[in-house]
């Protein structure tokens, strides 16, 4: 087989990319075709477990959406930030050591072979390869360095779209800008723009549209009003103010959103249980009023750590846990739970930590990348509900966690609940640390802590693929990829 390649392209960050190649992937699919995605490049500390190591969490759901198994060619190059100017760089799944420490024009001409191999293998095994593009393809200080806009869809000679977000205005000059910094070559791919997050009469956008079109002979083929609760996880964006489900509000979680939070995706099925409000929270004032607290992953425990003191977070979570209300730590907010960060090889950071927990955290140079599913024993106190439930995640993390040895011999001792140090408890029974991530993800979870289900990722899918469907231009989808019908 040789696959069709469609791209959705953006002329920002944020312009809805992730979203629209994650329902082209559910709509082609649908089709009956072999349908997989790629994206050449992704920046995110949002990561998922899949076979040959991690990719983007955006790349995992597409591939679900494509009904596919996901995996490390999806996503062949994936950049975790732990500093402003530094990431660590996952090649094929892989974290690469030598790549992390080299200059970014010169890492792209050396991954550029792995990434060009890998679309090669998914066009060759595929009926359409839904591609996705990067912040923008008109980055002119980059292009000579690019690997994952148009280099990549003139790799795969990919009929593209573009994509805007008119809610943040200008969405006319940021279509034509991005469209005239294309070199004539690259225009020629170009097939639609797409106007996203609109609001109001799409009749006040005429004669726009038109005008676009007669500027650059490309037609605007969808116009997709503003959705606030499509179900699919946010790649990026944390703070969400409608992250309030159906009914009167009976519990507030707060999620302390640090800079290097991490897979802060985990948490969208909170945004469906009716009658909870997820709150996002940088300061102690935003703490309060909150039933539960929870610490999520990070990709820079110490850093966090210390930006949580900053803040006055620490005092106000102690303050919190004092009270008797419910404190959830999950990988790296586990570790910032414990006693200390200890880092012998130079991973992370040494550090003191909350003391919620009497435990320690010893940094490995060996990071843990697998799926899990693993038991509850015996909890007590506020998570009592949880005992006994199974629960089905993953792992990616270098810490190693550990009751603290002269705190155990002196009584103080963290209870074990689950196998092989994966999940804490202290001894009044409110603060909880575990290492497995997508626990909300787990309906057995949300049904014992909610008595609830949230919707499934499958009919989300469904739902993205309804949407499309509805809003292009008819026949213009198929037309993508009508060489292959």
């Amino acid at each position: 087989m040789s696959a069709k390649s469609v791209m959705v392209l953006g002329t920002t960050s944020g312009a809805g990319k992730s979203w629209l190649t994650t329902a082209l992937c559910r709509y082609y699919a649908r089709q009956g075709l072999k349908v997989a995605p790629f994206k050449a490049q992704n920046m995110s500390n949002n990561a998922r477990v899949v076979a040959g190591g991690e990719i983007g969490s955006a790349q995992y759901f597409q591939a679900l959406a494509a009904r596919a198994v996901p995996d490390v060619r999806m996503n062949p190059l994936l950049l975790k930030p732990e500093k402003d100017t530094q990431s660590q760089v996952v090649l094929m799944g892989q974290v690469n050591a030598e790549l992390s420490r080299m200059e970014w024009r010169g890492r792209s001409a050396s991954v550029w072979p792995v990434v060009s191999r890998a679309l090669d293998e998914l066009i060759a095994d595929n009926d359409v390869v839904v591609m996705e593009g990067a912040g923008s393809p008109a980055e002119i200080n980059l292009k000579a360095s690019d690997i994952v806009n148009m280099r990549a869809a003139q790799h795969a000679h990919a009929a593209c779209l573009l994509v805007t977000d008119i809610d943040r205005g200008g969405a006319f000059a940021h279509l034509y800008g991005t469209w005239a910094m294309l070199d004539e070559a690259e225009r020629k791919l170009i097939k639609g723009f797409v106007l996203n997050k609109f609001r109001g009469d799409a009749k006040l956008l005429a004669p726009g549209p038109q005008m676009l079109q007669d500027m650059t002979g490309i037609p605007t083929v969808a116009t997709l009003p503003m959705w606030w609760q499509h179900g699919l996880p946010e790649e990026d964006g944390v703070f969400d103010d409608r992250s309030v489900a159906s009914g009167a509000v009976t519990r507030t979680v707060a999620v302390i959103a640090y800079p290097r939070i991490s897979n802060l995706d985990e948490f969208q099925p909170l945004k469906n249980v009716p009658g909870l409000r997820l709150k996002w929270v940088r300061s102690p004032a935003e703490l309060m009023g909150a039933d539960w607290v929870i610490l999520p992953g990070s990709k820079h425990t110490s850093g966090d750590l210390a930006w949580l003191r900053q803040q006055g977070l620490d005092q106000a979570v102690a303050a919190h846990a004092g009270r008797g209300g419910a404190v959830l730590g999950i990988c790296g907010g586990l570790q910032m739970l414990g006693e200390a960060l200890i880092d012998p090889h130079g991973i992370d950071g040494n550090a003191p930590g909350l003391g919620l927990l009497p435990v320690v955290t010893v940094f490995d140079e060996a990071k843990t990348v697998r799926h899990r599913q693993a038991a509850f024993t015996t909890l007590r106190g506020l998570w009592t509900a949880l005992s006994g439930v199974q629960v089905q995640g993953y792992e990616i993390h270098h810490g190693q966690t550990a009751p603290h040895s002269a705190m155990a011999a002196a009584g103080d001792l963290a209870h074990p609940v689950m196998p092989e140090g994966l999940a804490w408890q202290n001894h009044a029974g409110n603060v909880l640390g575990l290492y497995l991530h997508g626990m909300f993800e787990d309906p057995r979870v949300l049904q014992a802590l909610f008595g609830a289900a949230a919707p499934t990722l499958d009919s989300v899918f469904d739902g993205l693929a309804d949407y499309v469907g509805e809003h292009f231009a008819p026949g213009v989808l198929d037309a993508l990829i009508s060489d292959i019908h």
